[in-house]
């Protein structure tokens, strides 16, 4: 990814200055500020945003990916097919599409290779593809074989009747047994590639409802229900309730106490109503062995 940095000179608009004084276009620099890639005295600014003599415009520019996305013959753990519609459950160490310097080895190119054929919305990088888990995040994925059934789970996924359901094994002992986390999120203004907990009035609304399942001596096991999705939610809920998933290498503890690959967050469950039949399903996957393995360590934890 690359950053450019520039200061103003004068009193313009943000798009029409850096589309002078950049490659990008304006075109280009909306959808970058869309995705919050473009910043002015490091808060996240509109390209209407009216610069003045000495501000600081950064932008984030992700590097270029392929124009379409290859089949590759990687196996898969596809737990339900049909028609319409196929729910995977994603191991650790997959992307779910193409992104910054990872072009190949993931789940797009594995459905690719192992379905007949995967909705076309999202284009030729990322079809079928109606919500996602971050790469070292386990679980379960719906993917959409038409365009009718995209655009039916998208909705249900916009509107909160698709229910997403995760166990993660958090840092320290969560004392309530159930809350809700409500904030605003959006990219770290001191480290772009991450996410935050931003103050009232800037981000995007962020919703995590959570139980605990077992409390342990230094851990605890939690069960974490998505209300909105945002990039990395759970994981930063998790450090702004002051308990970090396990194995977080961008959130959590710098010393970990276990070897592991990724953080400990598993989609295990996942809920909604078929796009063409009406029929409410529920799949659920159990955890991987990592997981398990760490859970039988702090079990055992006098």
């Amino acid at each position: 990814m690359e950053r450019i940095e520039r200061t103003a000179d004068r009193s313009v608009r943000c798009d029409v200055f850096l589309s002078e004084c950049t490659p990008l276009t304006r075109s280009a620099i909306k959808k970058l500020a869309d995705s919050d890639m473009v910043w002015v005295n490091s808060v996240c600014a509109r390209p209407s945003a009216m610069l003045k003599a000495g501000d600081r415009v950064e932008v984030l520019v992700p590097d270029p990916v392929p124009i379409a996305a290859r089949p590759e013959d990687i196996p898969l753990d596809i737990v339900y097919e049909d028609d319409d519609l196929a729910v995977v459950n994603k191991p650790q160490g997959m992307s779910v599409h193409a992104g910054a310097g990872n072009y190949e080895g993931t789940l797009v190119n594995a459905l690719l290779f192992r379905l007949d054929r995967l909705s076309g919305i999202n284009g030729e990088l990322r079809p079928g593809i109606v919500h996602r888990i971050d790469k070292d995040t386990t679980g379960l994925l719906v993917v959409a074989k038409n365009d009718v059934a995209h655009l039916s789970l998208s909705e249900q996924i916009a509107s909160k009747t698709a229910r997403r359901e995760y166990y993660a094994l958090l840092e320290g002992v969560v004392k309530e047994d159930h809350g809700v986390i409500v904030t605003q999120m959006g990219r770290d203004k001191h480290d772009r590639l991450r996410q935050a907990v931003l103050p009232a009035g800037e981000g995007r609304r962020a919703e995590t409802e959570f139980f605990v399942e077992e409390r342990f001596k230094n851990n605890t096991l939690v069960r974490f229900c998505l209300k909105t999705g945002r990039t990395h939610q759970i994981r930063v809920h998790a450090k702004y309730m002051g308990h970090p998933v396990v194995g977080d290498p961008l959130y959590g503890y710098k010393n970990q106490r276990f070897s592991l690959e990724g953080q400990l967050l598993h989609a295990f469950r996942l809920t909604f109503v078929h796009p063409r039949t009406g029929e409410e399903m529920t799949f659920e996957a159990p955890m991987p062995e990592a997981f398990l393995h760490v859970l039988q360590i702090v079990r055992s934890d006098k």
